[in-house]
Order: C-alpha cells, then sequence, then structure tokens
C-alpha cells in the first residue's frame, strides 16, 4: 500500500440551519465556499473526494468523484469518513485528511502538521484543535483529521453498534490532537458557516 493521502470534503450532512442549502455552495465574494475549501485543500493531499449524499450533480461542476455514505440514515460526519476510508483502501492510499466543506479559513499546512503528529505519536487518528477565545480553552474540531485506513472496520463496527459522535470514537481508539494556534481576537482558522450569521463573519473576515 502507498503512503499517499486522500482529501475528503464532508459535504454530506443535511445543512438544517440553512434551510437544507448546501452550505459550501454559498457564495464568498467571487468563489463558493467550497471553492475556498478546494484550493487550500489540494497542494495539501494526492487526491480530492466529495463525500455528498442525494443528487450529486448539484456539485457536478467541481470535476470531482462524489461518494456517498455507504451506510444508510445519515449517520452524520463518521460515515463520511467511513465512506472515505472505504475509497481510499480501494485505490491503495493509507491516510485519509478531512475537512468540512463550509471551513473556507482552515490552515493550509493542517495536512502536514496532524501527518507530523501522527508519525510522532504512532496514533492511528488525528484531530484539529485550536483555542476558543470565549471559552479559554481547546477545542477539537472533529471534521478536521487525518484518518489511517485501517479504522475502516472498526469504524464501520462503531456506527453499526449507534456511536455518532466522533471525539469518543477516536478517544476510543487512541487519538490525539494536533493544536493550530491564533491571535487572540483573530478569526479561527476553523470557522464554519453554519448560519447566514455565520456567512456575514466570513464575508467580513474575507475582506480583511
Amino acid at each position: 500500500m502507498s503512503n499517499g493521502i486522500l482529501g475528503v470534503v464532508l459535504a454530506g450532512g443535511l445543512a438544517t440551519r440553512m434551510g437544507g442549502f448546501d452550505k459550501g455552495l454559498l457564495q464568498l465574494g467571487q468563489q463558493t465556499i467550497l471553492d475556498r475549501v478546494l484550493e487550500r485543500l489540494y497542494p495539501q493531499v494526492d487526491d480530492i473526494v466529495l463525500n455528498v449524499n442525494g443528487d450529486v450533480e448539484r456539485f457536478g461542476s467541481f470535476g470531482l468523484p462524489c461518494i456517498a455514505d455507504s451506510l444508510t440514515g445519515y449517520l452524520g460526519p463518521l460515515a463520511g469518513v467511513l465512506a472515505a476510508l472505504e475509497y481510499a483502501r480501494e485505490r491503495q492510499f493509507s491516510w485519509v485528511a478531512s475537512v468540512a466543506a463550509d471551513t473556507p479559513f482552515f490552515p493550509t499546512d493542517f495536512v502536514a502538521r496532524a501527518m507530523g503528529k501522527a508519525l510522532e505519536s504512532q496514533a492511528p487518528v488525528v484531530l484539529a484543535s485550536s483555542f476558543d477565545d470565549e471559552k479559554s480553552k481547546w477545542m477539537r474540531h472533529p471534521t478536521f483529521g487525518l484518518w489511517h485506513v485501517s479504522l475502516e472496520n472498526n469504524l464501520r463496527d462503531a456506527l453499526q453498534s449507534g456511536i455518532r459522535k466522533i471525539v469518543i470514537w477516536t478517544d476510543s481508539v487512541g487519538g490525539v490532537e494536533v493544536k493550530f494556534a491564533h491571535a487572540s481576537g483573530s478569526c479561527d482558522p476553523f470557522f464554519n458557516v453554519n448560519t447566514r450569521e455565520d456567512l456575514v463573519v466570513a464575508q467580513q473576515e474575507e475582506q480583511r
């Protein structure tokens, strides 16, 4: 098996806080949020797929493979990670790097630093974290992870047993975190657009 890294953009959610509209397809300046996400992810991985449920034609303009959750029932981001692990194993990738489709400012060294942490710790999964000024503590960002393909069967079993919360499962398999600092008062690099109000904040950040 190669040491290649497959990037997956998790865009398979129901976007209920956006009225069911795909958050990644919202405009941010002259591009969509997903355009921004892909620009940041392309240099960090060897190939990219989109985790998409429902009609894939809405993502057709991006020219990327779209993979649906292999387990039914909209089981959350972990189901998207599982689909990516299955795809990666079939194509001889060793790792999957997951990012969220609604997070346009994530670090351009996310994958490199996560891989460094994985090699240092020998952990099978690494999650990103950043410091939350309001809560005065480090907060994990579970959709931003580096996952070894050997986790596939364990993850499938966990989902089928009812586990949905990412950090519960990653803690159970010895996951670690890699910390990304940012200046106090500045936008968290993992800021994601969940609501129309968040989109306004992202537009303001874009203009800085």
